[in-house]
């Protein structure tokens, strides 16, 4: 393969731009079950020693059924970088702005989750605009788990 060009090695060719986003659009994200090897990273990876995160004992003598997932463990899973996103504004994107979240339903250990996010908004620049996804996560019995917003920077159609 001489002709290979390492610039041209993408998950999505065509490359999007602020103009190409439409509000209400959605981007689907893997659903993930909330296993005890998840909960063992997430704690590793935040240092949350937090025993309702570990100790399947102490959840249930406070009457939870199994280990309560933190709320970013259920966050992390509305990464972008999970799905599609990233790889449409791999030469658009300038930045990640902010991020906000509502946990609005406990997630427990064995809990599966689907992640959704939707194009929310579209604020116009001179250069750029302000993508906002919508960040939505139901479990597997279809309760609204979690809900909040990113917002990317994204660059405008370069002209010609």
């Amino acid at each position: 393969m001489t002709d290979f060009d390492p610039t041209q090695h993408r998950m999505i060719a065509a490359q999007r731009w602020f103009e190409d986003f439409v509000v209400g659009e959605r981007f689907v994200l893997p659903s993930r079950t909330q296993t005890s090897a998840v909960f063992a990273a997430f704690q590793t990876a935040s240092g949350d020693t937090h025993p309702v995160h570990y100790d399947v004992e102490y959840c249930r003598a406070r009457g939870m059924p199994n280990l309560l997932a933190h709320g970013f463990q259920t966050l992390i899973h509305t990464a972008p970088g999970a799905g599609l996103f990233p790889f449409m504004v791999e030469d658009s994107l300038v930045g990640f702005l902010e991020q906000s979240s509502r946990f609005l339903k406990p997630v427990f250990a064995d809990d599966t989750i689907y992640p959704v996010l939707e194009v929310a908004e579209l604020v116009p620049g001179r250069t750029t605009g302000a993508v906002t996804l919508k960040s939505i996560v139901y479990n597997q019995r279809k309760e609204l788990v979690l809900e909040g917003m990113q917002k990317f920077l994204i660059r405008r159609r370069p002209a010609g």
